[in-house]
């Protein structure tokens, strides 16, 4: 008990430090950008400098970071609402659609128009799906890319799979994959995976990851 009391307390004072820490940094940095924006309207010559587009991409992604730290801190805070499950994911799959065929990526989606009702945050579950679906797209880069959604009901409960047919996570990155700001891809935050479990754990479910080195990827996502 006092090991569980210690460790909750510790995440506390991790989430308040993080959270101070965006706020500090976030300020500075609409100013920083404010600024730019003036000197390069008044002297738009500027915007031709060969490092300019670097300084422009570099305050995007601390910005990104400065999103992802927040949707980090808030997500294990949910609104709940009754959710009609097949017409949730067959409209985030929809949504996805678009961006696979662009990239020439196939979609397969077995999802049985009888799943029942649960009580979600729609919002966070959609960025939990959305990260997972983006992390198998990102994973594929040969012209056979497949990803497919399943959707099994289960004596307790509902499992979501996601599987591809990626370059799947190396058995060295795989008990990292959780740990937060630690990223295997260039530009990354190393924030998304954590953020979808804890989204996941927050609505009493969880999350498990098998991969198998340049086979491909399947993540199951487990709901009550």
């Amino acid at each position: 008990m006092q090991v569980n009391t210690t460790a909750k307390q510790q995440e506390k004072e991790f989430r308040f430090t993080l959270s101070k820490l965006s706020h500090e940094i976030r300020n500075p940095l609409a100013l920083v950008s404010s600024e730019l924006q003036m000197i390069v309207s008044s002297h738009p010559e500027i915007a031709a400098y060969e490092g300019w587009d670097d300084i422009m991409d570099n305050l995007e992604y601390i910005k990104e970071l400065l999103n992802e730290l927040s949707d980090y801190n808030n997500a294990g805070k949910l609104t709940l609402y009754p959710t009609d499950l097949y017409t949730f994911l067959c409209s985030i799959l929809a949504s996805y659609k678009p961006t696979l065929e662009y990239l020439g990526i196939k979609l397969e989606a077995d999802i049985p128009s009888h799943l029942p009702t649960i009580p979600l945050d729609q919002t966070k579950m959609r960025q939990a799906l959305l990260n997972l679906l983006r992390n198998a797209q990102e994973a594929i880069s040969h012209p056979q890319g497949k990803i497919k959604v399943q959707v099994k009901i289960l004596p307790d409960g509902i499992r979501i799979s996601i599987c591809d047919n990626g370059c799947g996570i190396t058995h060295s990155q795989q008990p990292d994959i959780f740990t937060p700001f630690v990223t295997f891809k260039s530009g990354g935050t190393g924030l998304g995976l954590p953020i979808t479990r804890q989204i996941i754990e927050a609505h009493g479910g969880h999350l498990e990851i098998s991969s198998v080195p340049d086979q491909g990827t399947e993540v199951r996502i487990f709901l009550g």
